[in-house]
């Protein structure tokens, strides 16, 4: 099927079929692109949650909802739209949710009060998952041999989305205001939207079952591989520290301390991108066999990075330090989970790729709202203390790995 859809789409545009691994460079730059774009949607948010919280006149920890709610969203796009990815056509279901991502940031640049806000970003972070429709599509597009290259560009525009998206961010609300950087992505949501409708070839649906069916089957694959659970375990505590560290450190930046601005809070979120250097290594460590001992080392990191951020609470050089290593933790292990998950069933990918990133992003909401309260309670050592702890819960669990098992054979 997916050769019949690239030579469709080799057809219709001209030089197409030119492309030594059979899909144009233009649609795999689109594709790049548009998923960074999407699912950039999920933390512009984060360093405006001070601007927002004196906006609305809200609590530190009722503004942390905000992400929550965002993570959420995409948590319950992640189990009940990505699979109709394999039920629906495609190109009409992104163009579809697309066009809904596109009237929710609407509604967030317009909101009048922040329950509408919430709302606006609890749609807007479940349609945002059209960047994990688009990474299998272009894995559908490619001939075998050159699946993991295509794939491999593809994600790093969402990463690069992930970690411009908050620079991105503080740099506009400083600018224009915190209004323009939801109304602006609108604009940018609605121009995707048209252009990936036009770009895109037709690609047929995979399977007639019924949608019920579909998703009992991707719900049956969290009971018949133990893998995914565990990897999906250790994924969730990961970004449960990763969001109570990025939810929560503008609070810091822009206190008394530092009285950073937000385009101070967007500069400093970039040296987090920084930790981005570690995915082509943990791909080859992957490649290697050593998943395990890589993610213990992961864990180790993570822990080790949150209690630099206790005492960045006084430096901003140990604070900046921390987030590179939270950052290369947190990719390191999503990294190494991937490889194991996507080794569990090759006809079911996408399934696999909907109940593991649910369940991540499920500890990432717990994390953010966890990490919103904690803050507020006891100040930045508290957080430092849960994340840490999150860290080492995920450390002994991972001690519990059989090393002959088939988690750490993968």
């Amino acid at each position: 099927m997916s050769s019949a859809s690239t030579d469709a789409h080799s057809s219709s545009r001209p030089g197409a079929a030119e492309a030594p691994h059979g899909v144009p460079g233009w649609l795999v730059a689109l594709l790049a692109v548009a998923s960074g774009m999407t699912v950039a949607n999920l933390y512009y948010a984060q360093p405006l949650l001070s601007t927002l919280s004196d906006v609305f006149h809200t609590g530190t920890a009722t503004a942390g909802t905000l992400i929550t709610l965002t993570q959420v969203g995409y948590v319950i796009g992640m189990l009940f739209l990505v699979p109709l990815g394999d039920r629906l056509e495609k190109r009409n279901l992104i163009a579809v949710m697309l066009t809904v991502t596109t009237l929710s940031l609407l509604a967030a640049g317009l909101a009048v009060n922040f329950p509408m806000l919430l709302i606006a970003s609890l749609v807007s972070g479940a349609t945002s998952v059209v960047a994990q429709i688009l990474v299998p599509f272009a894995a559908s597009l490619a001939p075998d041999h050159a699946r993991g290259r295509i794939v491999g560009r593809v994600m790093s525009g969402l990463l690069t989305g992930i970690l411009l998206s908050r620079t991105l961010s503080s740099l506009v609300s400083d600018l224009a205001g915190w209004r323009v950087v939801f109304l602006g992505s609108a604009v940018l949501m609605a121009v995707l939207a048209v252009a990936l409708r036009v770009a895109l070839p037709r690609h047929a649906p995979t399977t007639t079952l019924p949608y019920p069916e579909v998703l009992r089957s991707t719900f049956r694959m969290v009971r018949t591989h133990p893998a995914l659970v565990r990897r999906g375990l250790y994924q969730a505590a990961m970004f449960a520290a990763f969001s109570a560290f990025w939810t929560t450190v503008s609070f810091v930046l822009t206190g008394p301390r530092f009285h950073y601005s937000s385009i101070g809070v967007g500069v400093f979120a970039l040296v987090g991108a920084a930790g981005a250097a570690v995915a082509p290594f943990a791909g080859q460590w992957a490649d290697r066999g050593l998943v395990r001992p890589v993610t213990g080392v992961a864990f180790a990191v993570a822990a080790l990075a949150f209690a630099l951020a206790g005492f960045g609470g006084h430096s901003v050089v140990l604070l900046a330090l921390a987030a590179i290593l939270v950052d290369m933790a947190v990719q390191t292990s999503l990294i190494l989970g991937q490889h194991t998950v996507y080794q569990l069933d090759p006809a079911a990918r996408a399934r696999l790729n909907s109940a593991f990133i649910a369940m991540f992003f499920a500890g990432g909401a717990v994390g953010s709202q966890l990490g919103s309260a904690v803050y507020h309670a006891g100040g930045w050592t508290a957080l430092s203390v849960l994340g840490a702890a999150l860290a080492l819960a995920a450390l002994l669990y991972w001690s519990t790995e059989r090393r002959g098992g088939a988690v750490a054979a993968r």
